[in-house]
């Protein structure tokens, strides 16, 4: 009898349509333990398929150990192979569709010039890569990185940034968010204080507490954290800044408070983590020199390519004390062995040959012209109902509005009128403050499309106000 169906339209083999029927009947109960089963010659002559065919599906069901053949009487189901059904159900599978709207306009911080990116020079770069990188290097490789990529970030931070280290301090991360959870690994320890802007990135609040940190908000006003604030109550802990641009508000911290956070980690042997995620997009005057220059012994400093280059890269950085660098080491080994060689060695031609130097300068060009579209729909737009502010670095700003309070209703209602956008408050310690400020992210939209989404925002907002009056 011919209990296997052969369907020869399908894209499935022939030998794959057989071997998953017949694990499916021996799974499931159908083909019973010891049952014998045709032989291959009579099921081939059945089935009308080569023997082959036939030969090659048993064998494999022999290794998985569904079969077992008996020398001179044949091929049997195996003892042990029943699995019976489960009581419960099996979730669904969901469908794999796109969810998000085809015509929204995203706001999203962070997200740089998706379309800009220097395909040419990389896929020039990689050839190159892939023609003259030795076999040996196509293996596995050290946790903290390609050397020449290491040496390479190093001169580019003390050119670019004023960072002083040596490529041996440099450690090469699987993007920023890799990077952040090393430094909660290194510094977070269960229970003590950790300090941490307010407002910051929710990723990182979750990242930190997920270790055990007991978070200690700190207020951010128009000049960054007030480092004071931190000897009032004896040793806060490790404290995490965003200095030459604070995400999300965009405040720059002064002179006197980067000397205020030195001294405190010098005094209570903490370390400072600083995130330096963007500051090479600045608008006026050049970039502000890091804070990890004035003591690299106290400073963790934190750098990522996806906001200068892409996302999509996944390639980040963190510049070390030197004695942290054997422990974080370590953990990068536990973490992912390490970052793919092959993009590091790309990477490190585009930064030794200057061309990320020169994308940078071309990028600025860009997000100026776009910053400044963006601030002037917003004032021709709403007038004097809304303040801009955060908006000299970087490739977002702050949208204050005077008498808007951005609700989840509120966030709602945009998304369905084809606009994703955030507010601060999302990213506050207790989910309250700034409420009535937006992120708006630029680097990614053209002007036309920033005028729509502006014009989409004017009238969900006006719509608002016209329900409120009539009530």
């Amino acid at each position: 009898m011919v209990w296997i169906s052969i369907d020869r339209s399908r894209k499935t083999s022939l030998k794959e349509q057989i071997i998953s029927q017949l694990r499916a009947s021996i799974l499931n109960g159908e083909r019973k333990a010891g049952e014998p089963l045709p032989s291959t010659r009579q099921l081939a002559l059945d089935l009308q398929v080569s023997r082959n065919i036939l030969l090659e599906a048993y064998d494999q069901l022999t290794a998985e150990g569904y079969l077992e053949g008996k020398r001179g009487r044949g091929t049997f189901v195996a003892e042990g192979a029943l699995l019976a059904r489960s009581e419960t159900p099996a979730a669904p599978i969901a469908p794999l569709v796109e969810t998000k709207k085809p015509d929204i306009i995203n706001f999203r911080s962070g997200v740089p010039a998706l379309d800009l990116f220097p395909r040419r020079k990389w896929s020039q770069l990689a050839q190159q890569v892939l023609a003259y990188t030795p076999s040996r290097d196509f293996g596995y490789d050290s946790p903290e990185g390609r050397f020449e990529l290491r040496s390479a970030i190093a001169k580019y931070v003390y050119r670019v940034r004023g960072v002083r280290c040596s490529p041996e301090q440099v450690l090469i991360t699987s993007g920023a968010t890799q990077a952040i959870t090393l430094v909660a690994k290194l510094c977070a320890r269960t229970g003590e204080p950790f300090v941490l802007e307010d407002p910051i990135t929710n990723d990182i609040q979750t990242i930190f507490a997920a270790h055990g940190a007991r978070l200690v908000p700190l207020p951010v006003d128009e000049a960054g954290i007030d480092p004071s604030e931190l000897t009032r109550g004896g040793d806060c802990g490790s404290v995490y800044v965003t200095p030459s641009h604070q995400y999300p508000l965009g405040s720059i911290l002064p002179i006197q408070r980067r000397v205020q956070l030195i001294e405190y980690a010098r005094r209570t042997s903490n370390y400072i983590i600083e995130d330096d995620y963007d500051s090479e997009f600045r608008y006026e005057g050049d970039p502000i020199p890091s804070l990890q220059g004035l003591d690299p012994n106290v400073v963790i400093y934190l750098g990522t390519f996806s906001k200068i280059l892409s996302p999509a890269l996944r390639i980040g950085y963190m510049i070390l004390p030197l004695p942290l660098i054997e422990r974080c080491r370590q953990l990068k080994w536990f973490s992912d062995l390490h970052t793919p060689s092959l993009e590091q060695l790309i990477l490190a031609r585009f930064l030794e040959e200057g061309h990320l130097e020169r994308h940078i300068r071309q990028m600025k060009k860009v997000y100026k012209r776009r910053r400044d579209a963006v601030r002037g729909l917003f004032t021709r737009t709403f007038e004097d109902d809304v303040r801009i502010s955060g908006d000299s670095t970087g490739l977002h700003l702050i949208a204050e509005f005077v008498d808007t309070e951005f609700t989840d209703s509120i966030i709602r209602r945009l998304y369905d009128a084809g606009v994703f956008v955030q507010p601060v408050r999302i990213h506050s310690a207790d989910g309250r403050g700034h409420g009535n400020k937006l992120i708006i992210g630029y680097g990614n939209l053209q002007e036309q499309e920033l005028a729509e989404g502006i014009d989409r925002i004017r009238s969900v907002l006006a719509d608002i106000r016209r329900q409120r009056q009539t009530r």
